[in-house]
């Protein structure tokens, strides 16, 4: 699944690639021909370049799906985040964010993703961290409690707001609750998901009071 498509160009180029190259691999055992210049030509498609395509397009449409939303929700401790963010009457920063097109059905990777130069191998690092988590801590774990149990890693780091919102723009500095918390801001220590600015990015998370353990 790809951000949205049950089976897209990526799956289809995979599966086509390693069915061709099986059926040379399958012939050339079939045939048994000579190896000359045209049988060497097929085991190179066969046992190199059919192989890599579908192995690179397997890759890339793993990655893909793994930026959904989706994807994201597949975790039942994360069902409660992944329905806010459909919710059309939910004000939380997530909904918002995922009724902006630019953001869409892949709102949660693009929030949380590292912005940095390796972000995406990064990114992918941590998700893979966030799976072992989920297999070892979470799996059996009631929803309810998940909801109170559970937290961010680390806390969302401002730069990730800031890739879309710039604090240098005449007009975010217009805004006086900008202006005045503008050094906090900048420097991290003022969240902008934060009670006192626009509230937390999942707000059903921080109602009531926590679970005993």
């Amino acid at each position: 699944m790809t951000s949205g498509h049950a089976f897209g160009w990526l799956e289809g180029m995979a599966v086509a690639s390693a069915a061709v190259a099986a059926g040379l691999l399958l012939l050339h055992l079939v045939r048994r021909p000579a190896l000359d210049g045209s049988a060497k030509i097929r085991l190179l498609l066969g046992l190199g370049v059919f192989p890599i395509s579908a192995a690179l397009s397997a890759n890339v449409a793993g990655f893909k799906a793994t930026q959904s939303r989706t994807f994201c929700g597949s975790c039942h401790v994360m069902t409660p985040h992944a329905d806010d963010s459909v919710d059309r009457t939910s004000t939380s920063l997530s909904a918002l964010h995922a009724r902006n097109p630019f953001f869409g059905a892949d709102n949660c990777y693009a929030c949380h993703q590292d912005y940095g130069m390796y972000g995406y191998v990064a990114t992918k690092m941590g998700g893979m961290g966030h799976v072992w988590y989920y297999l070892t801590e979470y799996h059996d774990m009631p929803l309810e409690r998940s909801r109170h149990a559970i937290r961010i890693r680390a806390p969302l780091p401002n730069d990730n707001c800031m890739g879309c919102h710039t604090s240098t723009a005449p007009g975010w500095l217009a805004v006086s609750d900008h202006a005045s918390s503008l050094e906090g801001v900048r420097s991290g220590r003022t969240s902008c998901a934060s009670p006192g600015c626009h509230g937390y990015a999942h707000p059903l998370t921080k109602v009531g009071k926590e679970l005993a353990p």
